[in-house]
């Protein structure tokens, strides 16, 4: 199990560096405009997030 979550861990690495790789203008615009998010906006991103990234675990496991 370990060895599994590490893997997630790398994979999540790799998709989170390729915007800033590919766009770096973009990926600096959008950052800037996350920051001037209230703290429940950013509360409601990451909810949003963890519940689609749990969808697709139920779903492709």
């Amino acid at each position: 199990m370990t060895s599994t979550l590490l893997l997630a861990f790398a994979l999540m690495l790799v998709l989170e560096g390729i915007m800033p790789f590919i766009a770096p203008a973009a990926w600096r615009e959008t950052f800037r405009r996350l920051t001037q998010f209230s703290d429940g906006q950013i509360r409601f991103v990451g909810l949003t997030s963890m519940l689609a990234g749990l969808i697709l675990l139920m779903l492709f496991s």
